[in-house]
């Protein structure tokens, strides 16, 4: 099944890079797009990830052509394509609906756009073969989309995307209509389809697991605003604000001011800083001074109950969530922490407890980030 894909897939890969983008649907609402910067290297994945309204489907509508921006420039490697219409753009996109051609069986419905570009009828079997093997519907090729399951829809829309063989794949929440067991298992497929063309790929969504497992890098989007772009490991691990780590899984932020520099080694400089639960050892990149303002953010499975930790507070609730529990625990001047743990370490409501946790996992975030 592999060796035909390389000769039907054989374009170049290219960087998508997004200049000052500006959008503004209504002059008296706020812009869906505002000023962003982005740019991927040759054959990446990257998800646009953010909550309902955030601007990321809006983005990727600039990209394909479908909006066009106010302010800004949209290039594939030198080429400036802002102003040219979706047809002359040579993208591949695959819609949250997957909009297939519900009259036309699997084959017809790839045949349709190299028809539309004038491939020959040899040619455009032997893309249309080789596809529909990379993606495992061979078996398929006459049935019509109301034959086929959600997954294999999702997967003849994604072949339809690949066989013009496309300078650029965009895929807009394409899993959102799967159930939970197959959106898990399509994560997977797509994200090893993507590297094995080595297509550059943007991705929206607004789950933030399928941005952690398919992507090389995430871009947070709030507000219209790109607010973090990086390694899924930085956005989860090193918010640069608090709207990420808020926004990111569940997070402890901890307000605090900086009392010196404790260690200069390892990958991070640690800081100490004084919180309401005492000194806290934490992380940063950056120069800090001393009394100034930040936050600490720490992962609720970060934090461990240990008998002698330096940290103490009462156990208000616990959760059972199958493969964790949580526990709200309150701390002095206020503060309330979440801590996961394994349900072997599960700590009853309404007990007193220690806890602690490496500094290594708790990472600065400076106050006017």
């Amino acid at each position: 099944m592999a060796s035909p894909v390389r000769p039907a897939l054989g374009r170049r890969t290219t960087r998508v890079s997004l200049e000052g983008i500006q959008k503004t649907f209504n002059a008296a609402a706020a812009p869906a797009i505002r000023h962003l910067d982005l740019k991927t290297e040759e054959g990446e994945f990257i998800s646009l990830l953010g909550p309902s309204g955030c601007g990321k489907t809006t983005t990727l509508r600039c990209v394909a052509g479908f909006e066009f921006p106010d302010a800004g420039r949209v290039r594939l490697d030198d080429e400036d394509i802002t102003d040219l219409p979706p047809e002359k753009r040579d993208i591949g996109m695959v819609f949250q609906n997957y909009a297939l051609f519900p009259h036309l069986t699997v084959y017809r419905n790839l045949a349709f756009g190299l028809e539309m570009r004038g491939v020959g009828k040899a040619e455009m079997k032997r893309r249309i073969d080789a596809v529909l093997a990379m993606v495992q519907l061979t078996a398929m090729a006459e049935r019509y989309p109301r034959q086929l399951s959600g997954g294999q829809q999702q997967r003849v829309a994604l072949a339809r995307a690949l066989v013009i063989e496309p300078r650029l794949l965009l895929l807009d929440e394409p899993l959102a209509n799967l159930d939970a067991v197959l959106r898990e298992d399509m994560r997977v497929f797509i994200r090893e389809l993507q590297k094995r063309v080595g297509i550059t790929t943007l991705y929206v969504t607004h789950d933030q697991a399928e941005a952690m497992v398919m992507s090389d890098r995430v871009a947070v989007m709030l507000g219209g605003r790109l607010l973090q772009f990086d390694v899924p490991e930085a956005i989860y691990l090193r918010p640069r604000s608090i709207e990420v780590a808020s926004f990111i899984g569940r997070s402890n932020l901890i307000e605090g001011r900086v009392e010196g520099l404790t260690d200069a080694a390892g990958p991070y400089p640690t800081y100490r800083i004084r919180t309401s639960l005492g000194d806290v050892p934490a992380c940063y990149d950056q120069p800090l001074a001393s009394g100034q303002p930040v936050n600490v953010t720490i992962r609720p499975e970060a934090i461990r109950f240990q008998a002698d930790g330096p940290y103490t507070g009462s156990v208000q609730a616990t959760y059972f969530l199958g493969s964790t529990v949580e526990h709200t625990v309150q701390c002095a001047g206020g503060q309330r922490l979440l801590v996961q743990t394994a349900p072997s370490r599960r700590v009853d409501a309404g007990a007193r407890a220690a806890f602690a946790f490496d500094p290594g996992h708790a990472w600065i975030i400076a106050a006017d980030a």
